[in-house]
């Protein structure tokens, strides 16, 4: 049994819960231009940006998007820029309020990332003949994909807040040290190994998705 189906949530309510999220990556966007604040302009507009990609994909592509996948890929930038926007009643941000968040929001992330690759890695063994790799294989791969991603992040995260001191403008991300960094490595893993774990029955969706796109190709 799916996770959807467990608490419920049919994909009519999956497609209302991601727009109820689009709409508040509106309002986030708001409250950044009457608060002047580069930060949350930025990370709002990429974040409603990234949000449109599934309806464009499915549109130009002629590929379906599952609901699911949409709800997935929505709240993984939903929950990054209510991070760097804040909650009423809080003197800083939700990254700089709570402690977990930014190893939560790497998590999700990376969950995202891993699944692509599982479902990008099994639609091509599905479509080029001679082509299998092995479970153990999989998982490696995905591992070592979401890490370099992480580092690539990392490293962005850093070039960006040296970018933003140098200039004297307010950084759009920031980076904590080396100690957050490790940690933040350390969860984009967890991630990767739960759709690992998961993968064989979270990420068929996507599968077909691609699979379905290479045959036409």
């Amino acid at each position: 049994m799916k996770i959807r189906e467990r608490l419920g949530i049919d994909r009519k309510r999956q497609a209302q819960i991601s727009r109820l999220m689009q709409l508040s990556l509106v309002g986030f966007l708001f409250v950044g231009l009457y608060e002047i604040d580069v930060g949350i302009i930025v990370n709002s507009t990429l974040g409603l940006v990234i949000t449109t990609l599934p309806a464009i994909i499915s549109r130009d592509y002629q590929l379906p998007m599952d609901p699911a996948l949409t709800l997935w890929i929505t709240a993984a930038v939903f929950l990054h820029t209510l991070g760097a926007v804040g909650l009423p009643g809080m003197e800083q941000n939700v990254y700089q309020s709570v402690w977990w968040w930014d190893h939560l929001t790497h998590m999700v992330s990376a969950s995202l990332v891993a699944g692509a690759g599982y479902a990008t890695v099994r639609a091509l063994q599905g479509h080029v003949e001679n082509v299998e790799f092995p479970r153990r294989f999989e998982f490696a791969l995905i591992v070592v994909l979401v890490i370099a991603f992480g580092v690539l992040w990392e490293v962005a995260e850093f070039v960006i807040a040296e970018l933003s001191l140098w200039l004297g403008a307010e950084p759009v991300l920031t980076q904590y040290g080396v100690g957050d960094t490790m940690l933040d490595l350390i969860f984009d893993v967890v991630g990767a190994v739960l759709v690992g774990i998961l993968g064989s029955t979270r990420v068929d969706a996507m599968t077909a998705m691609l699979a379905g796109h290479l045959s036409r190709s």
